[in-house]
């Protein structure tokens, strides 16, 4: 076993995530968690700071006993410019030998890098979905089992329920 890279957002860190975290970690000994488009935020796709991300993910990290075996990092986009992407991940990250990601553009980019790039399983995607979790929590729906109690805390601190509130009702408004 060696290290293995888990690309995703996070927007935000739910139990699917976490399933597909500890299903990595039955395989490598370790886990560089690349949280993508680091620079963006107060957006309806990308709601949470790369800040408010990381605290998410390190409260369940360390309420899991898992936190010696993850190293979470942000990574920015590179906006278009896809190619250099991996590049700026390479250069930001530990070194790592696998990336676990479902992304058809993720995964052909690091296989154009010659890495070997591994599928991970749908834990009940229908459920676990940070878009669908977003919208949970804009329309006011039952959303909190949907995530470790770590981010519940956390969203409720930074006042991410009425941040997605808002920018839902920003995006519905742009779409009439």
């Amino acid at each position: 076993m060696a290290r293995g890279a888990y690309v995703g957002r996070f927007q935000p860190f739910h139990k699917g995530h976490l399933m597909a975290l500890e299903w990595i970690l039955e395989r490598e000994r370790e886990v560089v968690l690349v949280i993508g488009s680091a620079q963006y935020s107060h957006t309806w796709e990308n709601p949470f700071t790369l800040g408010e991300r990381l605290e998410m993910i390190w409260r369940v990290l360390k309420a899991r006993g898992i936190l010696d075996r993850v190293i979470p990092i942000g990574v920015p986009d590179t906006d278009r410019q896809h190619n250099l992407w991996v590049q700026v991940v390479l250069t930001m990250a530990p070194k790592f030998e696998r990336v676990y990601s479902n992304d058809p553009m993720t995964r052909r980019l690091f296989r154009e890098r010659g890495f070997e790039v591994l599928s991970i399983p749908f834990f009940d995607r229908e459920r676990y979905c940070a878009t669908l979790i977003r919208e949970k929590i804009a329309r006011g729906e039952e959303w909190e089992d949907l995530v470790p109690a770590e981010v519940v805390e956390v969203l409720k601190s930074i006042g991410g329920i009425d941040r997605i509130r808002e920018l839902y009702g920003r995006r519905e408004a742009r779409r009439t």
